[in-house]
Formats: C-alpha cells, structure tokens, sequence
C-alpha cells in the first residue's frame, strides 16, 4: 500500500512541476486564466488539475518570409525575408491574451500590410541599391506602430534576396557597366590632361630658361667670355693659329708639338 501511495505522489510531483530553462519564460494559466507573473528561470509548481504552465522562447527569433513586394512602377519583385524579433518578458501575457501562442502568424500579416505601402513608394532599382537599408528601416517602423504595444520586438527587418524581373535586371546590369567604362574613361582623360599639363609646364620652363639665358647674353659679357678664351688659349703650350675680327675670336687652330 505504500509503495502504490509512493507511486502517485511521485506521478503527481513529477506532473505538477514544468522546468523553464534559459531563452525561454514561463507562466501559469489558472482554470483558463492567465497570471500577470513571468517566470524565466527555475522551477515552478502547480496544480495539474487546475493549471497548466504555457512556456515561450524570449530569444531573439528569426521568421523567414518569401513574398511579392510590389515597386512603385508596378513591378512584382521576388524576395526572401527574415524577420529579427523577440518578445518583451514582462508583456508576454498580454502577447499570449491578445496575439496567442500563434504570433507569428499576425506579424507575417503586419509585415506584408508594412512592406506594400514601403516599397510602393520605391522604384524596383532602389531594392537592388544603396536605399536597401532605407527600406528595411521604414519597413522595421511600420511594423513597430502595431507591434511594440503588443509585447513583440522587432531587432531588423532583413531583404536577404532580391529578384528583379530579367528585363530590369538586364537594364540595370547595363546600365552599371555603362557607369564604370564611364569611370574608366573619365580616368583615362584625366591622366591625358595631366599628361599634357606636365608637357605645357615643361616647354614653358625650357622657353623660359632660353629667354633668360639670351637676355643675359649682352655684348659686354660676350667680350668678358672672349677675353677668358683668349688667356685659356694663350696658357696652352700647343701652337696656335687663331682667325679674329678683333672681337670675339671665331676660328681656332692648334697643332700639337
């Protein structure tokens, strides 16, 4: 009799205790009625006749979505999105009252309703550009007026692929291409002109040193210039035959001994 007495106490604290592990957050729901305390750690006990214990992961979670998003010219585009979120610990009986354990469901509702009246305002380009992010942030806030009140957090909203229609990204790819042998070309120009620049300055620098040298060519220094020819010349132990007009000399001949 009392090993049977054992037995049922042992079922019955083995079925009227729920362990909450780290990540996720626990709490009691009462003949259908939900408690106000959160539990996210530890053990808690109760009444199985009378209470269930319901538990939720509080981890930042990842929904993955693959939908149409319409662009502002009309276009379908294709993508793949996830979808960063937790729910706030102290809010997740009202999650739970509200939403249900299916919340997930209602913010993949919130985020199509979010992600048409976003990228309705963008061309089907700025997905595949620099204005990604911008997108993703509008989409974030959008999600955030309904769901931050409801106890849901959203971290990011993430576009991870993009199909653009092939028409559009055949133009695109062209386009971009275009854009960089336009580059290309521009840098190859600049080097010309500064090529050119550098042969500018160089023949204004050797015209400038032919001027100056001319300009200081004066009678005067030609006949200083003869004079020290002449005395060079006379100090050469060689003979000499030396053709003047009295000036400056302008044929020099010597013979060596």
């Amino acid at each position: 009799m009392k090993t049977k007495l054992s037995i049922v106490l042992l079922v019955l604290l083995t079925t009227s205790c729920a362990v909450i592990r780290p990540g996720e957050a626990g709490v009691r729901q009462k003949l259908g009625k939900l408690e106000k305390s959160v539990t996210t750690q530890g053990t808690l006990f109760f009444n199985p006749f009378t209470t269930r214990i319901i538990k939720e992961s509080i981890q930042t979670n990842n929904l993955k979505l693959a939908l149409r998003i319409p662009s502002k010219e009309g276009l379908s585009v294709d993508s793949e999105i996830s979808i960063l979120y937790r729910l706030e610990v102290g809010m997740l009986p009202t999650v739970l009252e509200n939403i249900g354990s299916n919340y997930q469901d209602v913010m993949s509702a919130v985020f199509r309703s979010a992600s048409s009246d976003v990228c309705s305002q963008f061309f089907a380009k700025d997905m595949h550009s620099g204005k990604r992010a911008d997108i993703e942030e509008a989409i974030k806030s959008k999600m955030e007026e309904t769901l931050t009140k409801q106890g849901i957090i959203i971290e990011a909203v993430l576009m991870k692929s993009i199909q653009l229609p092939l028409g559009l990204s055949t133009s695109i790819e062209q386009k971009l291409q275009a854009e960089q042998d336009a580059m290309r070309m521009e840098f190859i120009l600049q080097q010309e002109r500064l090529e050119a620049q550098r042969k500018i300055i160089e023949a204004e620098g050797t015209r400038d040193a032919q001027k100056i040298l001319s300009e200081g060519l004066t009678p005067a220094i030609i006949k200083i210039r003869s004079i020290e020819a002449f005395m060079a010349l006379a100090k050469s132990a060689n003979s000499k035959v030396i053709i003047t007009d009295g000036k400056t000399p302008y044929l020099i001949s010597s013979d060596d001994k």
